[in-house]
């Protein structure tokens, strides 16, 4: 029995300390890897504190914990609970089981709901009695999403799966063309400091949070609502969210969207000081997974090759082009070369089983949805069967696989002719990194059925008639133009024509590339070529002309001719843009009348990067790392800076100057970094200047326990 008062009346009940055992709890929820002060626990899994006390709980002492969440914490939204201490765990609730260590100490096991809402908790000891209730705080812990927890609606059975998409650190994002995919390394350092709180700060910035608190943390226990509101907040169009946009060629007064080699040093500067300037998609997904990630959602990168952006929700990309093989600007739908998104892993409760796995969520602010500039999480499932009538966008990401292109050509008066037709170029070769390696996994098929299979047009029908059934494709289909939409289709031609290309030209080296033509009939023909070369951005929109040029050639009965192109380095080296790619389009027409278009996308490799380390890597001892560059052209290459990375390796972001590189010289440098934590870490090496802009390195280093 506790010793009595003076005035007869057993000693109050007060606490003395309380241990998170922070350490040992972050082990067993794997979180361990988080650099907070916080203790981080995943929900629907118990953890255990210790308390010691003044002395021993009696039978007529009333002890609970109290968790709340939120600015306005309610039990009645599951935000405020109080968990009396008792000898059991509820299972499936938040509860507080106790037992004794010692004669004033008490462990304490929480468990917390498999459905908690997840986020920032204040962590409260209350001592209860007919006078009064003493509540003493504790300490701020978090709760994430739980993939470990096989009720959970995140819960991702593959052990490779779940080290990848929610433990994985670093990665590599897909880019190039169709032609030549490939791929960029992208630090998520989802564990590093400050990524998690401004996850969570993102979570608090939102405009759903603003207009209503409550209801809006309430929902934080579901990743549908989750997503959704992230997929919002990483652009900064509505809301002072994280990455603002520029898809101009011009990034005075920000960086340019290739310069990040990760997400940290973005979400840090928001965090700081608000909006980042610049980002294109990669940078919004490789953000976005980032933050899902942190949270405890599973999550990667997607990238669609020949990516369909339709404006009008008809499924059909209209293109229109001038007789000399430019697009036109004003065109409102237009087909990118690659465009990348996120998918992140949870069931859907509110749409049904067949939809559960992979959703689309993307940050890229091209389309409103429901006011916002924000998309998904579309389950990719409804994608492959064409229900474009369930939650949330999914025509606008069936399309992106599945359009149709009609290409025009538009005569100086104005009238138009169609020339062509394609009902499978679009959706090529949609990737992702591949679990446990860097390299390159086809997902396509998750996304659709074979293109010119009967499966893929019954699909695509299908989503048609949903559409033209709905109320939006009315509207939609009045902002087509009428001249357009009735003009004929030209005769097909008696010739046809591709592009071949070298997927390995850098950048300094001249481009070349041959155009095959073929006469297809009995007769002889004289054809008229018009080439035209342009620096373009990702999204296929023109930056600059780069040449033109007149070919005509003579062709026999179903005679086929290469015509050789070139593009010198000169003529391209101060119009490329930062995404290294020219488009090139040959307008050809025949003597009767006969049109066609044909194009291609040379995306050009920048030279590579040599990063060595010589040594064995251990936590908190120097590393000694080499970097070698070449200079791959024949003139002098100025205003150079190397900048190096790593969640684990480089705790703040290390920039080398370096000196003017003479035409074909070798430059090497080296650093020593220090590791901070262990396992496969990413250095990754940036180098810009004059001529090149962000030439990428990475190498994989595994840090050890010394």
């Amino acid at each position: 029995m506790a010793e009595p008062t003076p005035a007869g009346k057993p000693l109050s009940l007060e606490l003395i300390t309380s241990d998170l055992q922070k350490s040992k709890n972050a082990s067993a929820h794997r979180t361990i890897e988080y650099m907070s002060k916080y203790l981080i626990v995943r929900r629907g899994q118990p953890f255990t504190i210790e308390l010691q006390l003044n002395r021993p709980v009696e039978t007529t002492d009333h002890v609970s914990l109290k968790a709340e969440t939120g600015n306005s914490p309610s039990e009645a939204k599951h935000t405020s609970l109080v968990m009396p201490l008792s000898s059991s765990s509820s299972g499936t609730s938040w509860s507080a089981t106790s037992s004794s260590i010692s004669k004033n100490s008490l462990n304490v096991t929480i468990n917390s709901a498999i459905d908690a809402i997840i986020g920032r908790y204040r962590l409260s000891l209350q001592f209860s009695s007919e006078e009064r209730t003493t509540t003493k705080f504790l300490e701020d812990f978090i709760v994430l999403f739980n993939p470990w927890a096989s009720e959970e609606v995140v819960y991702m059975e593959s052990v490779a799966e779940r080290n990848e998409y929610v433990l994985n650190e670093n990665g590599v994002i897909f880019q190039g063309s169709s032609v030549s995919p490939r791929s960029r390394p992208w630090d998520f350092g989802q564990f590093e400091e400050d990524v998690l709180d401004a996850s969570l700060k993102l979570l608090d910035s939102s405009l759903d949070h603003k207009k209503h608190p409550t209801k809006d943390v309430s929902q934080r226990n579901d990743p549908v609502y989750v997503g959704r509101v992230l997929s919002a907040m990483v652009n900064s169009n509505n809301d002072n969210g994280v990455v603002v946009g520029n898809w101009s060629g011009d990034y005075t007064g920000g960086e340019k969207p290739s310069k990040w080699n990760g997400s940290v040093h973005i979400l840090r500067q928001w965090k700081e000081s608000g909006p980042v300037r610049f980002g294109q998609c990669w940078v919004y997904a490789g953000v976005l997974c980032t933050v899902l990630r942190s949270l405890g959602i599973p999550a990667r990168v997607i990238t669609n090759f020949r990516s369909a952006h339709d404006t009008d929700r008809n499924l059909i990309v209209d293109r229109y082009f001038n007789e000399d093989g430019t697009e036109n600007p004003d065109t409102a739908d237009s087909v990118w070369n690659f465009h990348a998104w996120v998918e992140a892993w949870f069931t859907r409760k509110d749409l049904g089983s067949t939809c559960d796995g992979w959703q689309v969520l993307d940050a890229t602010p091209q389309e409103k949805s429901k006011g916002l500039y924000r998309l998904g999480p579309c389950s990719v499932k409804a994608v492959k069967e064409g229900d474009v009538d369930l939650q949330y966008d999914v025509p606008f990401v069936f399309a992106e696989l599945n359009a149709d292109i009609v290409d025009w050509l538009v005569y100086p008066d104005g009238s138009k002719v169609k020339i062509h037709s394609n009902t499978h170029s679009v959706g090529k070769l949609t990737s992702t990194k591949a679990v446990g390696s860097r390299a390159r996994a086809d997902v396509t098929n998750n996304y659709k059925y074979a293109e010119g299979t009967p499966k893929e047009r019954e699909i695509f029908l299908k989503a048609q008639k949903k559409l033209q059934e709905s109320s939006t494709w009315t509207t939609a289909r009045e902002t087509v133009s009428t001249a357009a939409a009735d003009a004929e289709p030209a005769p097909k031609p008696d010739f046809c024509a591709t592009f071949k290309q070298s997927s390995d030209t850098l950048v300094g080296q001249d481009v070349t590339l041959t155009l095959t033509v073929k006469n297809t009939s009995a007769n002889s023909m004289s054809l008229r070529v018009k080439v035209t070369a342009t620096a373009i951005v990702y999204t296929n929109a023109s930056i600059i002309d780069i040449l033109t040029q007149d070919l005509s050639v003579v062709l026999g009965t179903n005679e086929e001719k290469d015509l050789p192109l070139n593009i010198a380095y000169d003529k391209y080296e101060n119009a490329i843009t930062s995404c290294h790619m020219i488009k090139v389009v040959a307008v050809c027409v025949d003597g009767t009348g006969g049109n066609l278009l044909v194009g291609t996308v040379i995306a050009l490799k920048n030279p590579p990067i040599v990063i060595k380390v010589p040594e064995k890597a251990y936590i908190n001892k120097p590393l000694h790392v080499e970097i070698e560059f070449t200079n791959p052209i024949a003139e002098d290459i100025e205003n150079n800076a190397l900048t190096v990375d790593g969640s684990g390796l480089v705790k703040e972001q290390t920039k080398i100057d370096v000196p003017l590189i003479k035409k074909n010289e070798k430059f090497m440098t080296a650093l020593d970094i220090i590791p901070y934590r262990t396992g496969q870490r990413c250095v990754i090496v940036d180098f810009s200047s004059n001529k090149f802009s962000h030439v990428k390195g990475s190498l994989l280093i595994n840090v050890v326990e010394n």
